[in-house]
């Protein structure tokens, strides 16, 4: 059934955007952006951005499908000389302790009721 104008597949694509934009913008401004900003590398906002692009491609982005992607892209970097692994390590962690933010961000806001 399509509700205002969306297939399903259009709705999950565009909820998986929202979820991967969010991603990104938290970790380059949210609360410990300043500190996040100071030990980004290069390679760390390539990895991220192809962190970005499978989760768009992702049909349904669940918390085990967000931290398979993020290990499949991590195992690439991995396998670069001039990547750190202590680095590569905090980066990952960064980005996994981020999906529960992720969901709240995605959810739509309950509206107040109004008083009678």
């Amino acid at each position: 059934m399509v509700k205002n104008g969306l297939t399903g597949g259009e709705m999950v694509g565009i909820g998986a955007t929202v979820a991967a934009l969010g991603a990104a913008a938290y970790i380059l401004l949210g609360k410990d952006a300043k500190k996040n900003k100071k030990v980004i590398k290069g390679w760390v906002i390539k990895m991220k951005g192809e962190i970005i692009d499978k989760l768009e491609d992702a049909k349904e982005i669940t918390e085990p499908v967000y931290h398979n992607i993020i290990d499949t892209v991590s195992t690439k970097y991995s396998k670069i000389k001039k990547v750190d692994p202590k680095d590569l390590e905090i980066a990952v962690a960064e980005v996994k302790k981020h999906w529960n933010t992720m969901m709240k961000d995605a959810k739509p806001k309950k509206k107040a009721k109004a008083k009678k």
